[in-house]
């Protein structure tokens, strides 16, 4: 059993799936900063300066050291139910990146990838009985 794991390990695809996950880890931060960072203030600031991390509805009771608090992250450390629409907002603009560049990584690959030439189509095979049937007309036809 620790032969076929160790074939199993060796295999091309494990060792690319391993390389794939730890540049998609790190492709992920530098998304959610451009997002966190770049993006979103950038929108508020045309919605009116408006912060979405901020945008939130409690949904339980609030201690009263953070009563009046608009700290989203301060409120969701304090154990208090929240429900972050605004937090939400963020993370599904970092979806629509990732899936857009991973889109517009795909088709550039598939642009310049060969296509691969496809094989002429091979000719179906004859069931026996129809191929005994054709000589069976041509026999006669020779005869006639």
């Amino acid at each position: 059993m620790l032969k076929e794991f160790r074939t199993f390990i060796a295999r091309g695809n494990v060792l690319d799936l391993a390389v794939a996950v730890i540049i998609g880890a790190a492709f992920g931060k530098i998304v959610t900063s451009l997002t966190d960072d770049i993006l979103m203030p950038l929108i508020g600031k045309v919605f009116g300066g408006l912060d979405f991390s901020s945008y939130f509805i409690v949904l339980g009771d609030v201690p009263a050291a953070l009563v009046g608090s608009t700290d989203y992250q301060a409120l969701k450390k304090a154990g208090v139910p929240l429900l972050g629409y605004g937090e939400f907002i963020t993370v599904a603009v970092n979806f629509l990146i990732v899936a857009f560049i991973i889109f517009l990584i795909i088709r550039s690959v598939n642009r310049v990838m060969p296509k691969p030439e496809e094989a002429p189509a091979a000719a179906p095979v004859e069931p026996a009985d129809i191929a005994l049937l054709r000589e069976i007309r041509d026999e006669l036809r020779k005869k006639g």
